[in-house]
Formats: C-alpha cells, sequence, structure tokens
C-alpha cells in the first residue's frame, strides 16, 4: 500500500471543508494511522466540529458525536445493561462510542467521572460495564474539542486524562484568503454535504499496521530519549514527559514517515511531530501565564532546537 498517496488523498479531501489548514490536518492523519486520539483546543467556530466531521467522511467510518454537558452519564457515552420484557432478561445497548470516529464536543463540560469513562476505552480499546469487556470498533479514534479561554460551568482535564490524547492541536484562525474562501465555499450549503469517502476502514487499517513497520534506527531512538529527558532535566519544567509520551513520539514519527513516502525515520520526522505530541503532557515551572498551552509549546520548540541529533 501506497501510506503517502492515502494520506494526500484524505487531506485533498478534508481540504474541500478545511481551509489553509494542511499540516494540522496532516497531523491529524499521522495521528490516526498511529492509533492515536487527538484534543484540539480552539476558540468556537474555527472548524474543530466540521474537521472531525471530514474525517470520518472521507475513511468511510461510522461516526457518532457526543455533546459533553454536566448532566451526561458515564452510561450515555459507554452503554448500559436493561432489563427487557420482551427478553425477560437484561440487554446490552451500546453507547456511542462503540464507533470509528468519536467526536468528544467540549469534552471538559461534563464531569470527572464522566470524563473517566473515556480512560480504558481510549487506552486499551475497549469498555467494561458490568464485568463484561467489550472492544471497540477498529479504527477506533477519539476527537475530542475543548474551549480553551471559558472556565465557568467546565471541569478541566485531569492529567491522566490528557495523557492519553496522542497530540493536542489548535488550528487558530484563518487568513484573509482563506477565511474568503470560506464564505465563498458555504453561500449555499457547507461542502461537508458533498463530501464522500476516498478510502475505505480496510484500507486504514491496512495502513495502521504498515505504520508500526516504519525502521527507527538507534540513532532515532537515542534521540527520542534525549528529547524526553531533556523535558525531566529542564528548570523550565515541573514535571516532565513520561515514558508512555516517548512511545507516542515514536510512533508519531512512524506514521509521519509514512506519509511523508519512507518506510524509515529521519530526525526532521521527530521535529515535525514532537511538538504537537509532547507540549500537552509537560507542567511548566510557571503556571502564572493565562496561556499555558502555548508556554508549553515554546518550551518543546527550544528543547528540540537544542537537543543535538546522535551522529553514527
Amino acid at each position: 500500500m501506497d501510506i503517502k498517496a492515502l494520506a494526500d488523498s484524505i487531506l485533498s479531501n478534508i481540504e474541500k471543508v478545511i481551509y489553509g489548514k494542511p499540516q494540522k490536518i496532516r497531523l491529524i492523519i499521522a495521528a490516526l494511522l498511529a492509533r492515536g486520539h487527538i484534543l484540539l483546543d480552539d476558540i468556537p467556530g474555527t472548524g474543530k466540529t466540521s474537521l472531525a466531521k471530514s474525517l470520518a467522511v472521507s475513511i468511510g467510518g461510522d461516526v457518532k458525536r457526543i455533546q459533553f454537558t454536566p448532566d451526561l452519564l458515564p452510561s450515555d457515552v459507554v452503554g448500559i445493561n436493561f432489563y427487557s420484557q420482551k427478553e425477560s432478561d437484561f440487554v446490552f445497548r451500546p453507547g456511542p462510542i462503540f464507533s470509528n470516529v468519536i467526536i468528544a464536543d467540549e469534552i471538559n463540560r461534563t464531569t470527572p467521572r464522566t470524563q473517566s469513562a473515556l480512560l480504558e476505552a481510549m487506552e486499551e480499546r475497549q469498555v467494561t460495564i458490568d464485568g463484561v469487556t467489550y472492544p471497540l470498533a477498529e479504527p477506533f479514534i477519539v476527537i475530542a474539542t475543548q474551549n480553551p479561554i471559558e472556565s465557568q460551568g467546565t471541569f478541566p482535564l485531569p492529567e491522566a486524562q490528557i495523557d492519553r490524547f496522542f497530540m493536542k492541536l489548535s488550528l487558530g484562525y484563518p487568513d484573509f484568503r482563506d477565511e474568503k474562501a470560506i464564505l465563498t465555499g458555504h453561500v449555499s450549503e457547507s461542502p461537508l454535504k458533498q463530501l464522500s469517502a476516498v478510502c475505505g476502514i480496510a484500507d486504514i487499517i491496512e495502513a495502521q499496521n504498515q505504520v508500526r513497520k516504519v525502521h527507527s534506527s538507534d540513532r532515532i531512538n537515542d534521540y527520542i530519549i534525549k528529547i524526553s529527558t531533556a523535558t525531566r532535566e529542564s528548570d523550565r519544567i515541573r514535571l516532565g514527559v513520561s515514558p508512555r509520551a516517548s512511545l507516542a513520539l515514536l510512533h508519531a514519527a512512524q506514521s509521519w514517515a509514512a506519509i511523508s513516502g519512507r518506510d524509515y525515520i529521519i530526525p526532521d520526522d521527530v521535529k515535525a511531530v514532537a511538538t504537537p505530541v509532547l507540549a500537552h503532557r509537560i507542567i511548566s515551572a510557571s503556571q502564572s501565564s493565562l496561556r499555558v498551552t502555548e508556554a508549553a509549546e515554546n518550551i518543546i520548540d527550544y528543547i528540540v532546537d537544542s537537543v543535538p541529533v546522535s551522529v553514527e
């Protein structure tokens, strides 16, 4: 399979709906092929939900949108056993989590109890209800959104939940030309309604399996470890990244190499994905800034630029 051609076709399809964000879209495709989950942290109206829906349509997968609210229960996410008079027994009713693409809209508006219902699903790709374990569909990706500027009526994600997200991204505002294209393209109806699949679920699963076979040399592994170690030793960081983050960085670099047309990782692959993979996993030494996410990104950028690449 030509993974680069597959990624390019998905990118071109999504760009019919989301204008001017090719790098962010490529990162999301890389996360999908690396079996990771995405947290889109941005202000309302920047296209977070449309991007998630476009991805689901492009890969021909089932998609479910969950609007997270304070009264949402864990059973509303994973499902519930209910007593059926027809069956004279308890019957399991699957929740929306049993889909290929889950859009967790405004995830920080629900309680920690409901947020934790996603932990097992995101990490182990299964849910356990009343002692019975149910496997989830493949591929499976959670694309969660949250609004960073609102705090009233929200429940900040705990560190354990944030660490489950493979990448954290922000789309940001479009430039003048792209915003004009948005106005022109949405005059009559959303282009999302005209979107169709460019591949199938089987293609994504095959690509995911191939991505894990992308070669990582000792030189690359050393480079990844040096970056992770630097986050633990930096005076600007109170809590550095864990070995899980190092593994996520490796898998992201594998995926980025594959969608770039290579079956081996080069240092530039690691650099391309380091910030979205690592920035949300650190706690900076100073939390006085209201733009904590931005500060963390700057710190990771500095570390990546300062850590030397091992020479073979």
